[in-house]
């Protein structure tokens, strides 16, 4: 049997997907890639900073080379999954040889805690989505007032905060982080967007405050200091009169309101306590009160429940002793020809050069498994069939180039970097895929 038969579905159209279609259509295998969004790119087009124009673009044409590829078939505006246009079982009954699944992590992680539900209490994927223009998030109305506090201390953070800053025009920004200073998790790189809105003797108040808790853990909390201050070099100049500052040693505990909206977070005060060089952070039954007008969680991802995978711990479940492991990585769902990659194998874990990298090995996890098996020779025709079938417009790879074009154009006309529109309808009109309103 010629390599040429063996057909793959690939599900979720971001780093991870792209890379993991374009090993395995380099490979010989025909691949159908099939994407929630209308354009592909995922978080690399939707979840960078908007003006990162030269690393998106530098994506971009990646991700453009990789949908050349003959033996790559692209189905954008596809939601697979028990609530989507196809389930799992239906794709796979579709007759491929085996499944990928790098969806990344489309669940919402949320603590549970009462308030939630406020108007002013979001979740970082909202806000990250509608600032780089994902439909339908582009859409939503939020409700960012003056005094916003952000739960978390990585990269997204340091984002959010800027575009609150920058863009939303707000006075002041609480990063609460559930430990100190050393365990924060931004790099110098993103932090410098934000620095010098850093409140420095507010700063130096509050680490005096958890000296005495880093102490008892035997922490140098000097190293925090750097881990904050190392930014300070090659900080951006101030643009706006606007305050940040750390609020550590602090965990969400509730969250109040008035008429329905946000008027309080409650948090409550943490210490350090260390348990096989791990340290971690433990209530002390103290709380208070902060008042905000906007909590924002950033707190990372989970995979969706309902996508039709079994789940655990806010993850799709690995097989446990895979028979194709790569650099000792299980990337075998527990359902045999179902594999798992990117944000889909672990949420929330590394950047666009980390889901390249899984997404890759798990399409040679996928490689390994087909040459155990003669191919089922599926029909890509049928798949289109199938897709066309669905009663809603399908995106394909041609409809993409030309969208990519109008998007270009307006752009140039509008004297902008790059223009994207905001809703599928203007992209659909834009693709002559509906008529014009």
């Amino acid at each position: 049997m010629s390599e040429q038969n063996y057909c793959v579905a690939v599900i979720g159209a971001g780093p991870a997907g792209l890379f993991g279609a374009r090993e395995l259509a380099n490979q010989g295998v025909r691949v159908a890639l099939f994407n929630r969004d209308i354009k592909p790119g995922g978080l690399a087009e939707y979840g960078i900073y908007p003006e990162k124009h030269m690393m998106k673009e530098g994506l971009r044409k990646q991700f453009r080379g990789a949908m050349e590829n003959p033996n790559l078939e692209y189905f954008g505006n596809i939601v697979v999954g028990n609530n989507g246009d196809i389930t799992l079982d239906e794709l796979r009954g579709l007759g491929f040889d085996a499944v990928l699944v790098s969806a990344g992590a489309q669940g919402t992680k949320w603590l549970g805690l009462p308030g939630e539900e406020l108007e002013g209490v979001y979740h970082a994927k909202e806000v990250v989505y509608a600032y780089n223009n994902l439909p339908p998030f582009s859409q939503k109305n939020f409700r960012f007032g003056k005094r916003c506090a952000i739960i978390g201390a990585g990269n997204v953070m340091v984002d959010i905060a800027r575009h609150l800053i920058n863009v939303q025009k707000v006075d002041e920004v609480i990063a609460i982080v559930r430990r100190g200073p050393n365990e924060v998790n931004f790099t110098k790189e993103e932090m410098k967007h934000l620095i010098s809105y850093l409140d420095m003797d507010e700063f130096e108040n509050e680490m005096a405050r958890v000296q005495p808790v880093a102490q008892a853990v035997n922490q140098n909390l000097e190293n925090g200091r750097q881990k904050v201050l190392d930014a300070l070099a090659k900080a951006d100049p101030k643009t706006a009169n606007a305050r940040f500052h750390f609020d550590f040693l602090a965990s969400p505990t509730a969250m109040f309101g008035e008429n329905g909206a946000l008027t309080q977070l409650e948090v409550e005060d943490n210490i350090l306590v260390e348990k096989d060089g791990k340290i971690s952070a433990r209530g002390t039954g103290v709380k208070r009160q902060l008042d905000v007008d906007t909590v924002i969680f950033a707190i990372g991802d989970k995979v969706d429940a309902s996508f039709g995978l079994p789940t655990e711990w806010n993850e799709f479940i690995k097989n446990k002793e895979p028979l194709f492991p790569v650099e000792g990585i299980s990337y075998e769902s527990t359902i045999e020809s179902v594999f798992v990659g990117g944000w889909s194998r672990k949420a929330s874990e590394g950047l666009v050069g980390y889901a390249r990298r899984d997404g890759t090995n798990a399409a040679r996890a996928v490689w390994e498994y087909l040459q155990t098996k003669t191919p089922a020779n599926a029909s890509m025709d049928d798949v289109i069939e199938k897709m066309r079938g669905l009663n809603k417009p399908v995106i394909m790879k041609d409809d993409i180039k030309r969208l990519e074009a109008v998007e270009a154009e307006e752009a140039k006309k509008r004297g902008l970097v790059e223009f994207k529109f905001s809703s599928n309808e203007e992209m659909l009109e834009a693709m002559e895929l509906i008529e014009t309103a």
